[in-house]
């Protein structure tokens, strides 16, 4: 089996192979290691991440950087626990064929992560991965990949995400990327810079100078694109951008003076939909981004804001007071059957649709304190995940497992606190963790898995 990675064209280096390992065959009778994530509280994995062995010195640390970064990416989840290296009895070699899985036993580990780092004359380095169930005595998978030794974070990634997929059965979403605004300064005189970086906050960088306020940007759902929109007001007036993260380059898509909120993309990356107000009304338009025609399809004297595609293109959610509270509602692409899907107590806003379909994510207002949860498409099932002073903008990791949003503190009556973070859950809404930004933040959104 080969595993091809296209070259990263956002990045200085390239992935050149990924090959799959010979499979080890085991005559156990155990069955084959397997999480349950549909289950409800389940305990986390235990799993052994050795650092990735090497000979010589530069080797070694890097087979101790990448078996940190896949180590982290795995708790993060919640879905494993890696054990203390200092409880290892068996020291990984380069010569290593296989485990003494006794020894990983006597531990308690489940599964185990081996991998081997060496440098090529050529200057790459090859990186070998494989893991094993301790109890079946086998081999699960295995990979060789051939990269630029300054590619190793994304390749620890990928790793990750293939432990993820062969454990759960769902696709990881570790190698991606957040794009969010960086906030800086007083409240009446904020900075606001987009800014982007890894899921786990490594390679942090900003986008713009914080010349001109940016606000809510959006990924572009065709991973080979690497496009994001976002909008900034230019002179008071607010334009959308096309920017390419991987040339640098942006175009605008128009001035909107009457845009309420700002656009997401369709499915297949070819409009964006917005809400527009225009003649006292607000209504939701989309863009053809390839003839920039601009069509209406709401016409109501409510406030209509907020629309967000279903994965197949057919649907829309939005909010909208039409029925006297703001409330989330569904109707046809084209703007047909519009009905609505929430009832319970509270107002709803800010419906985001998951990219499995399943759910709808959503913020909430009851009671002085604001929510972020979740429900199905005909509005059943609701659950609420998290609650706080104020929390805001839910964006979905690509397997639709995990979300991103913005928690801000209060301030108290000298001004003191109201800093804002980010911060990511999973459906369970057991596993919130603050995702660590040099600056507050807010507004993230979460790309595709990187080609």
């Amino acid at each position: 089996m080969r595993k091809n990675l296209r070259p990263g064209s956002f990045r200085t280096f390239a992935i050149v192979a990924a090959v799959a390992l010979a499979m080890l065959a085991s005559g156990s009778a155990h069955a084959e290691l397997h999480l349950d994530i549909t289950s409800g509280k389940m305990e986390p994995l235990p799993i052994a991440v050795p650092d990735f062995a090497g000979g010589a010195p530069n080797e070694v640390q890097l087979g101790h950087d990448m078996a940190q970064v896949v180590a982290a990416d795995l708790e993060r989840s919640g879905l494993f626990q890696p054990l203390d290296q200092r409880a290892f009895i068996e020291k990984i070699t380069t010569a290593q064929t296989q485990p003494r899985f006794g020894d990983w036993r006597i531990i308690n580990a489940q599964a185990l992560v081996t991998g081997l780092a060496t440098m090529q004359p050529d200057g790459t380095a090859k990186i070998d991965f494989r893991l094993w169930d301790v109890l079946a005595q086998q081999q699960l998978v295995g990979f060789s990949y051939k990269t630029t030794p300054q590619n190793w974070r994304r390749i620890s990634h990928i790793i990750a995400d293939a432990i993820y997929k062969r454990l759960t059965g769902e696709e990881g979403y570790f190698d991606t990327r957040i794009v969010y605004i960086s906030e800086t300064g007083p409240a009446d005189r904020r900075v606001k810079r987009l800014a982007i970086m890894d899921q786990d906050g490594a390679n942090h960088r900003f986008l713009t100078d914080g010349r001109s306020l940016v606000l809510t940007p959006r990924f572009s759902p065709n991973p080979g694109a690497q496009e994001i929109t976002y909008l900034s007001y230019i002179r008071g007036t607010p334009r959308v951008f096309l920017f390419n993260i991987d040339t640098g380059q942006q175009e605008v898509l128009g001035d909107f003076p009457g845009m309420t909120f700002a656009p997401r993309f369709s499915p297949d990356g070819n409009k964006v939909i917005m809400s527009l107000a225009t003649g006292g009304h607000t209504d939701i338009w989309t863009m053809d981004l390839r003839t920039r025609q601009a069509v209406r399809i709401t016409n109501s004297p409510a406030i209509d804001t907020s629309p967000s595609y279903s994965p197949d293109g057919k649907q829309v959610v939005f909010n909208s007071d039409r029925g006297g509270t703001q409330q989330l509602y569904m109707m046809n692409a084209d703007g047909g059957e519009i009905h609505r899907i929430s009832f319970g107590n509270g107002r709803y806003g800010t419906p985001v649709w998951s990219p499995r379909g399943d759910l709808i994510a959503f913020t909430k207002i009851e009671g002085g304190q604001f929510f972020i949860g979740v429900m199905s498409p005909d509005g059943s099932h609701e659950r609420l995940l998290t609650q706080a002073f104020l929390v805001e903008a839910p964006t979905w990791a690509p397997n639709g497992r995990v979300l991103m949003y913005f928690k801000q503190t209060p301030s108290d009556a000298r001004g003191r606190g109201g800093t804002t973070r980010l911060y990511s859950i999973d459906l369970t809404g057991r596993n919130e963790r603050e995702v660590i930004t040099p600056q507050d933040a807010s507004d993230p959104a979460w790309s595709p898995l990187i080609p």
